[in-house]
C-alpha cells in the first residue's frame, strides 16, 4: 500500500495555469484532489498560444492575430488548515508577444517581451480531504471532495500606458472559486465555478478601463492509469467582462467555450511531466486562440 500511495503522490498535479491570458480561461484539472501535508512542488512550464490571445481580453481590439509564448515558474506547498487539506501556489510568468490586430479600423502591431502579472492562490478542501501526513496518506482513499480557492493577480507585470497590447494588465484581480471532485475507481469527475473581479486600470490609453466580472464554469474527466499517469478531458465556459473606457460602454461581452486535454506522467519518484493543449470552440468576442504547453515539476518533502 505504501508503494502504491507514493506513486499517487508523485502524480499529484501542480496547479500551473497554462492559459495565462486571463483567469477565466484557465483549464486546471485536479485542483480539488487531496495531497499529504508537507509536500513542496517546483515547476517550470513553457506555453505557446496563437490567435486572438490577449493578456487582457477586455482591450478593445478586433481581428487579433497574435503569438504569445514564454516560460513560467511555479511553486506549490501542500499544508493543513483547520485540519483540512490545503495548498498554496504562486506563479511568475514571462512572455513574448508578437502580432497585429485592428483598433478603430487601423492595424496596430506589437513585439515585446517581459514579465506578466504574478498570481497567488490558496485552496482548501473543506469536505472529504482531511489534513494527513505522508504516512497517514498511504491508507487514505479519496471519494467525494468539496473545496474552495481564492486567487489574486497582482499588477506587477510589464505595462506601457501608451500601448494597447501589453504583457501586464496594470490592475488587481481576485478570483474566488468553489469546486468538487468525485472518484469512481480509475475515473474522477471534477467541476468548478468561479467569478473573476477586476480592479480599474487608471492608466489605460483612452481613459480609465473598467471591466465587469467574468463568470466561469469548468469541468474535467480524469482517468488515472497504472503507476500514476493520468489523462484529463477539459472544458470551460465563461461569460461577462463587458468593458467601459472613460464614459463609453463597449459592446464586448465575452461568452466563450474552450476544450482541452491534459496528460500527466511521473518520470520518477520526485519528477512529473505534464502536457496540455486547448482550443476555443465557440467565441462571441475575441479570445479565440489555441494553446500548447509543457511543464516539468519536482517534488520534495519538507525536512527530508
Amino acid at each position: 500500500m505504501m508503494q502504491r500511495s507514493w506513486r499517487w503522490i508523485a502524480a499529484v498535479a501542480v496547479v500551473v495555469p497554462f492559459a495565462r491570458t486571463a483567469c477565466a480561461q484557465d483549464l486546471e484539472p485536479r485542483l480539488y484532489t487531496s495531497a499529504p501535508t508537507g509536500l513542496n512542488f517546483l515547476a517550470v512550464a513553457y506555453s505557446a498560444s496563437q490567435g486572438g490571445v490577449l493578456f487582457d481580453p477586455s482591450v478593445p481590439l478586433e481581428d487579433a492575430n497574435i503569438d504569445v509564448d514564454g516560460p513560467a515558474l511555479a511553486y506549490v506547498r501542500s499544508l493543513g488548515l483547520w485540519n483540512k487539506a490545503a495548498k498554496f501556489d504562486a506563479l511568475v510568468p514571462r512572455a513574448c508577444i508578437d502580432g497585429y490586430a485592428t483598433f478603430n479600423g487601423a492595424i496596430v502591431t506589437r513585439d515585446v517581451c517581459g514579465y506578466a502579472d504574478p498570481r497567488f492562490r490558496l485552496s482548501v478542501n473543506f469536505h472529504g480531504a482531511p489534513a494527513l501526513e505522508p504516512r497517514e496518506f498511504a491508507t487514505f482513499m479519496q471519494d467525494f471532495i468539496i473545496g474552495a480557492s481564492v486567487q489574486v493577480t497582482a499588477p506587477w507585470g510589464q505595462y506601457d500606458d501608451e500601448r494597447l497590447v501589453n504583457v501586464g494588465t496594470n490592475r488587481w484581480s481576485i478570483k474566488p472559486e468553489i469546486g468538487m471532485s468525485k472518484n469512481l475507481e480509475h475515473i474522477a469527475w471534477e467541476m468548478a465555478a468561479a467569478v473573476t473581479l477586476y480592479d480599474d486600470n487608471d492608466d489605460f490609453v483612452n481613459g480609465t478601463l473598467k471591466v465587469d466580472p467574468i463568470y466561469s464554469l469548468q469541468a474535467h474527466v480524469v482517468h488515472v492509469f497504472e503507476r500514476g499517469a493520468w489523462l484529463a478531458g477539459d472544458a470551460t465556459h465563461y461569460r461577462g467582462g463587458r468593458s467601459t473606457v472613460g464614459a463609453s460602454s463597449r459592446d464586448d461581452l465575452q461568452e466563450n467555450w474552450r476544450l482541452g486535454v491534459t496528460f500527466g506522467m511521473p518520470l520518477s519518484r520526485n519528477q512529473t511531466l505534464r502536457v496540455h493543449a486547448s482550443s476555443g470552440v465557440s467565441t462571441r468576442t475575441g479570445t479565440d486562440f489555441d494553446t500548447v504547453a509543457v511543464a516539468w515539476q519536482y517534488r520534495w518533502i519538507s525536512g527530508s
